[in-house]
């Protein structure tokens, strides 16, 4: 709810304090969010790495509280390079998602993973159709009051964490050795383990990369194509949040059960190609909102398969360094998908380019989810003993 609330927000914060065309402030903004990602690629492995070792509870909690101090320096953010220095503090602790990915594997059988963390992006689409509307409704009136909301939430989860929040990974089981490998290239190494594991991270760097950027650019983007102010934006990120919802709280574990995690992975991936494709070539807004849920359906079931595909070829004592590490290769995704979207728009939206195309970057992702797709269908699950 709290990054729901800020994601409308921050590209206006970001125009607050640039003085420049909607080019130069896609621009400014797309660099923001590539050292938030580099930040969170160098640093979810080590949030992993620590969960394994000293139990998930007491790191989450450590997050939580560095998040909420992180969206207070935003709000009070006197300048541009405030921004830059809270974007990348935010990138350190943004790494809850791989600790809350471990508790999943943690109390989940390897048959219901795909269901378990359907269920944690459930938990974030609520929080995307709450955050965005509180966001956007406050952002029209102040651009900094959406920061403090967020900031009181953080405080708030860490202050509930702490008396309600149980450990799931019991001292027996914690891996004294994880923090020898909590950095990126041990990820990397991790990945070697297994040719299938290697092919998934390809696939997650791809499917991520694609996902980040037009995240990235989606407020601007939709501000210059339709016209659209903060609420009109927030208004379509809660759709997007009710649509994620829908599949991951209810969709996800009927069709993996009736398709397997490969044929979810492969489909899912077409329907998101096909939403690009519409997106890069539309004017019609009401086109666009119908074409969310299918993105939805697509992603919103495509990624807890391949979560669980990749969640059977680890053990129980090393499933937080896996998390981190799949969290990991999400944020150098990120870094390669702002850059990508950010430069695309800012060049095709300038007065240098042969001709004005906003929607130049999904045309991009159409490619590369057909590439994806076909990635997956190479994939090879393991054998059920």
């Amino acid at each position: 709810m709290g990054v729901g609330m800020m994601w409308p927000i921050l590209p206006t914060l970001v125009e607050e304090l640039v003085v420049g065309e909607i080019s130069y402030v896609a621009a400014i903004y797309g660099a923001t969010a590539v050292v938030f990602s580099i930040m969170q690629f160098l640093f979810a492995p080590v949030m992993g790495a620590l969960s394994d070792r000293y139990g998930r509870r007491r790191i989450m909690l450590i997050a939580l509280l560095g998040l909420g101090f992180d969206t207070l320096l935003l709000a009070f953010a006197p300048s541009i390079l405030w921004v830059f220095l809270g974007r990348a503090l935010g990138g350190v602790f943004g790494a809850t998602y791989s600790i809350a990915s471990a508790y999943i594997t943690d109390t989940t059988k390897p048959e219901d993973r795909a269901a378990g963390f359907g269920m944690l992006g459930a938990a974030f689409g609520i929080g995307f159709i709450i955050g965005p509307l509180v966001g956007g409704f406050f952002g029209s009136i102040d651009t900094r009051m959406p920061f403090y909301f967020a900031a009181a939430l953080s405080l708030a989860n860490c202050v509930l964490g702490y008396f309600f929040l149980e450990e799931t990974l019991p001292p027996a089981k914690r891996n004294a050795t994880s923090l020898l490998r909590a950095n990126p290239f041990g990820t990397l190494k991790l990945l070697r383990t297994s040719p299938t594991l290697l092919w998934l991270g390809l696939v997650l760097l791809l499917l991520n990369a694609t996902q980040r950027g037009m995240e990235t650019i989606w407020v601007i983007f939709t501000q210059h194509r339709f016209g659209w102010g903060l609420q009109e934006a927030g208004i379509s990120l809660a759709v997007v949040g009710v649509s994620y919802f829908i599949v991951q709280g209810f969709l996800v574990r009927s069709t993996v059960a009736a398709l397997g995690e490969k044929r979810t992975a492969v489909i899912g991936t077409l329907l998101c190609a096909c939403m690009f494709f519409i997106i890069s070539i539309t004017t019609n807004p009401f086109i666009v909102y119908l074409g969310i849920p299918l993105y939805a359906l697509g992603a919103g079931c495509s990624a807890p398969a391949l979560q669980a595909i990749a969640s059977q070829f680890v053990e129980a004592e090393q499933q937080g360094h896996l998390q981190g590490a799949l969290t990991s290769i999400s944020g150098l995704a990120a870094i390669i998908g702002p850059a990508l979207s950010a430069a695309s728009f800012s060049y095709f939206t300038s007065e240098t380019a042969p001709y004005d195309f906003p929607g130049a970057y999904f045309a991009l992702g159409t490619i590369v989810f057909l590439i994806v797709s076909a990635l997956t269908s190479r994939l090879e699950p393991k054998p059920s003993n």
